[in-house]
């Protein structure tokens, strides 16, 4: 199990140690404060994360922004592989390919579900990322790429 994995389900029994534990990933990655993800869930093979639909992550005609949602996608996708890579595996994205399938007109749910994932793979693997609206029904989807490669 990823040290990441095991920080995070230590962390998470206590009270606001989630919201701490999301904070601690925006710090590394500071472009992340812009949608201020919370995480929902994480294990191995997912991870689920939600934003709050408010001005910051608008666009001109009141719905969430293509690229918050883009960042959404590389958030839980990243984390999902983080936790779900061997220990001695190493990653980066290498791409992204997105659809948005309907407008984002309210708070939005974030999941990625890496169980079709040979996580043994090296070279390029595509993590899947579906993003649904409080209707349960998919506004956007993603196929990150993610380049492995194990020490």
């Amino acid at each position: 199990m990823r040290k990441t994995l095991k920080l995070y389900n230590k962390v998470s029994k206590y009270p606001f140690g989630k919201k701490l534990f999301g904070f601690s990933i925006c710090l590394n990655a500071r472009y992340f404060f812009s949608i201020r993800p919370k995480i929902i869930d994480i294990k191995s093979n997912y991870v689920a994360i939600r934003i709050k639909k408010r001005r910051a992550v608008t666009n001109h005609i009141n719905t969430v922004h293509a690229i918050a949602m883009c960042n959404m996608a590389e958030f839980a996708g990243g984390l999902m592989t983080e936790v779900s890579v061997n220990d001695n595996s190493r990653w980066i994205p290498s791409g992204m390919t997105v659809k948005y399938l309907k407008k984002a007109k309210t708070d939005l749910t974030a999941i990625s579900d890496g169980t079709e994932i040979d996580w043994n793979h090296e070279g390029e693997i595509y993590v899947p990322v579906v993003i649904k609206d409080t209707n349960d029904e998919i506004v956007f989807t993603a196929e990150i790429t993610m380049n492995i490669k194990h020490s």
